[in-house]
Parts: structure tokens; C-alpha cells; sequence
């Protein structure tokens, strides 16, 4: 703008100012009003349908807020709410969430042990470098998103309170052998408990031990330990192994010696009964016969006593004629046989 000796006090004229107005001209000869409402109309469409309508995937649960006050839960699929007023929340309630406790994993998959985390003090007064995680998943939504801050670290927080506490109940053999199941069910009960009383609106799926050692000063003592352990197992093993193998042998050769005894008994009395029985109908016959069963029995008698006894019967009217008869020489003890002599040599 020139400038006007009349008027030495005008106002200049910003350039920007023209090259605006030089602008708004030619937009508004090349854009008619009508068309530029419409335009404004169907952008203000858009925005309303983008900001009053919202999905909700299926693994996640919509939580609606108007003015921070939460007014309503929405499940999976598509939904309406007040465009700029009404906003939502949609966690994950169906993933399984996952907390590294006493140690961290890196992008290459590399575990470091984080020592402020991990070790732990056993009922018997030993450490113990004890690393685990925590799997959970969102309960309760409302209560997940609004109850507690900063959720993860409070989970975090509470799980290594609680293994902790269970460690410190245990011995470190048990943390080292055979009680690692108990331990991670103890913290896990122990652990829901915690969080049950905050409202924190989490399940604990499961708590996993990953690694219990002892620290790495005494790693070597207790690798020996801890050998020296499993051979006595092994042992005890073997000897319940020979155990179980020789008691049923046993028993069952008492139970034949047993069997063989009551075998013996029952053929004894039957023997008994037998010869009762035939003494009993001998007694009957003798008392019908006694002379002739009186002389039957004094030669069964003889016979069996003599059987084995050489010997020469006389009769009584032979007997009081000759002299008596003694075998001297039968009664001598026979010589005992040689030992067949070894074969001579041929001769040459």
C-alpha cells in the first residue's frame, strides 16, 4: 500500500493479509457455497459414524465410559456409543497373559537372572536363586482396568511376595527335588488369595518354577550334595528291587514246605487209622481164633524180624540130637574189597 500524505497515520496493509483474501477470492469463485456445505456435512457424517460406533474382537470385552464413570459392559462384534462423550476400553480378556518374575528375557531370547528378584531364603536357612512365571488372564474386566495401578507390577509384586513366603516354609531339598509341584501350587493359591483381596479381576492360570539353583559360590557343594543324593535313592531303589523279588520267593517256599507238611500229616494219621483199624479186625479174628491168630502173628513177626538175618531152621526132634550150630566164620565182618590195581605196563 502506498503510502497517503493525506492520511500519515493510516494503517498498512499486511501483505499476508492480501494473499489470504486473493485466496478466499478465488476458492469461493472456484467452490460455490452450496457444494462447500455438503462437503461439511458429509465430513461431520463421518466423523459422527467413526466416533459413535465401535467393534469389539472376539478375545477382548468392550467397557464403556461416559465421563469417566463406566456405564456398561459390551461383548464381541460391533456397537453404538454417544460420539464424544462415551469412549471404551477393550482388554484382552481371553489372552493368556504371561510375567517373568527373577529373571528377563530379551529380544534374542537370552534369559538374565535378576538377583534382587531371585534369590530367596529357604525354611533352613540356605538361598536359593529361584526364577519362575506367571501366566493370568482378565477375570474381570471392569475391575482389571479400574481397581488396582499399574496392574503388571502389582501381579509381579504380589507373585514374588509369595513365593517368598512358600520358600521360606520349605526345605532346600525339597525346592531342589521332589516339593517343586507343592511349591508352585502354594504360590499360586497364595498368589490368587493376594489378588482376590485387591479386586485386581485377574485368574492366575498357573505359576511355573524354571529354575531353582543355589547360588553360583556353592553350585559345585551342592551339585555333590545333590549326587551323593541320588545315589542313595538309587541304592534304596535297588534294595527295595531285591527285596520285592526275594520275599514272594520265600513265601512261597514256606507255603510248599507247609503244604508238603500238612501232606505228611494227613498220610501219617491215614497210616494211623489204617493200622488201627486192621489191629481193631485183628483183635475181633483173635477173639474168635486165638491159637491160630496167636501163631499167624508170632510168624509175621518173626518173619519181619528176620528177614534180613541168615539162618538155619531145625526141628525140635533134630535140634535134641545134634550139637548146636553156630556159622562163626558168616559172622565175621567181610574184608573189604581192593581197589582194582592199576594195569601194568606192556611189555616191550
Amino acid at each position: 500500500m502506498v503510502w497517503d500524505p493525506k492520511d500519515p497515520w493510516g494503517k498498512k496493509s499486511d501483505p499476508i493479509d492480501d494473499v489470504l483474501k486473493q485466496a478466499q477470492a478465488q476458492f469461493g469463485q472456484m467452490m460455490p457455497l452450496k457444494g462447500l456445505r455438503s462437503i461439511v456435512l458429509i465430513v461431520a457424517a463421518v466423523a459422527l459414524v467413526w466416533q459413535g460406533t465401535f467393534i469389539v474382537a472376539p478375545d477382548e470385552e468392550g467397557v464403556v465410559k461416559r465421563f469417566g464413570d463406566i456405564v456398561r459392559s459390551a461383548g464381541p462384534g460391533p456397537h453404538l456409543k454417544i460420539p464424544f462423550v462415551e469412549t471404551v476400553e477393550r482388554p484382552k480378556v481371553e489372552k493368556l497373559h504371561r510375567l517373568e518374575i527373577g529373571f528377563r528375557t530379551d529380544r534374542q531370547g537370552r534369559q538374565q537372572m535378576l538377583p534382587k528378584e531371585a534369590l530367596m531364603l529357604t525354611g533352613d536357612e540356605n538361598i536359593l536363586g529361584v526364577e519362575f512365571i506367571v501366566q493370568y488372564k482378565i477375570k474381570n474386566a471392569k475391575d482389571y482396568l479400574f481397581r488396582v495401578d499399574e496392574i503388571e507390577e502389582t501381579i509381579q509384586k504380589a507373585a514374588e511376595a509369595s513365593m517368598r513366603e512358600v520358600v521360606g516354609k520349605s526345605k532346600i531339598d525339597e525346592a531342589l527335588t521332589v516339593g517343586k509341584a507343592q511349591i508352585q501350587q502354594d504360590t499360586q493359591t497364595l498368589l490368587q488369595g493376594i489378588l482376590d483381596q485387591y479386586q485386581a479381576g485377574v485368574q492366575i492360570a498357573a505359576v511355573q518354577l524354571q529354575d531353582v539353583d543355589p547360588p553360583e559360590a556353592v553350585v559345585a557343594a551342592f551339585k555333590d550334595v545333590a549326587s551323593a543324593k541320588e545315589d542313595r535313592e538309587k541304592l534304596i531303589n535297588q534294595s527295595q528291587g531285591y527285596r520285592n523279588d526275594i520275599i514272594p520267593k520265600a513265601k512261597g517256599e514256606a507255603a510248599q514246605i507247609v503244604n508238603q507238611a500238612k501232606g505228611n500229616a494227613q498220610a501219617r494219621v491215614a497210616r494211623a487209622e489204617g493200622e488201627a483199624n486192621r489191629f481193631l479186625k485183628t483183635l475181633k479174628e483173635y477173639g474168635q481164633a486165638k491159637e491160630i491168630i496167636s501163631k499167624r502173628i508170632y510168624i509175621e513177626t518173626m518173619e519181619e524180624v528176620m528177614a534180613g538175618v541168615d539162618k538155619i531152621i531145625l526141628d525140635g526132634k533134630a535140634g535134641d540130637r545134634l550139637l548146636p550150630y553156630l556159622p562163626l566164620d558168616r559172622l565175621q565182618k567181610a574184608p573189604k574189597t581192593p581197589a582194582p590195581a592199576e594195569e601194568k605196563k606192556a611189555q616191550p
